[in-house]
């Protein structure tokens, strides 16, 4: 009974954070563009999907992802073994990126308009190439980016000035990459920190920084994220420089 009180409490938040979402399209549809909404009973069938899918995939944040990234993270301070963190930090943002819906989806558009643009040749082989070459380079920048932020962590190297020389290097980057690359290079930063690589990568940097005895798990624990989205932009440059 708890569980399933818990459950409809969770509903409900999903219901309430979707609800601005929910207004703000009424009131275009009905008073600014004046016409009925299509396919009511869909709509409706569909948030009330929307609505259960995010209210579970909350739950599984909760009972799933967090507590193993934190757990995992802890065993290995507690072990003591730096280079297997690196490796599992690693290992952990290539996986997660690379199964990131958004990027698949993002990755497989740019390979579209690459062919439509010119760029590459139109066939299904040649879409599958590109698009595959972008989502593993965004994946191994995000990967090395975990890396990155886990070695900050233990450093204590502060945040703010990796940062801006991050984005030095992406203002760099920018003027010598092709035009074609550039806003996809800017989206990929984006599409990294969704679904299923923040939750995890978050847990690791919270859990890494409570287990390491100095480290305050509000200062040092978060900023992985932005690492993140900082590396892939770079990357995605690089590889259209190379490419085109």
């Amino acid at each position: 009974m708890p569980a399933i009180l818990a459950l409809f409490r969770a509903m409900l938040n999903s219901l309430r954070d979707l609800l601005p979402i929910i207004v703000v399209i009424g009131c275009f549809q009905l008073f600014v563009l004046q016409e009925p909404l299509p396919n009511f009973l869909s709509i409706i069938a569909g948030l009330i999907l929307v609505v259960l899918g995010l209210t579970l995939f909350i739950f599984g944040l909760e009972m799933g992802l967090f507590p193993i990234g934190e757990s995992m993270a802890q065993a290995f301070a507690r072990k003591g073994s730096v280079f297997w963190l690196l490796v599992f930090a690693f290992c952990l943002g290539f996986g997660t990126t690379i199964a990131e819906p958004a990027l698949t989806a993002v990755a497989a558009e740019a390979a579209e308009v690459a062919a439509e643009g010119g760029l590459i040749p139109g066939s299904e082989e040649s879409l599958l190439e590109y698009s595959t070459g972008l989502r593993i380079t965004v994946a191994l920048s995000v990967g090395l980016a975990i890396v990155l932020g886990v070695i900050r962590i233990l450093k204590g190297w502060p945040i703010h000035i990796m940062i801006i020389g991050g984005y030095l290097g992406v203002v760099v980057l920018t003027v010598f990459a092709p035009e074609s690359i550039i806003g996809i290079a800017y989206d990929s930063g984006g599409v990294t920190t969704s679904t299923i690589t923040v939750p995890l990568v978050t847990a690791l940097g919270v859990g890494l920084a409570s287990s390491i005895k100095g480290r305050n798990p509000m200062i040092d624990g978060f900023g992985l994220i932005a690492f993140a989205s900082l590396l892939p932009m770079m990357f995605v440059m690089i590889y259209g420089m190379v490419m085109v």
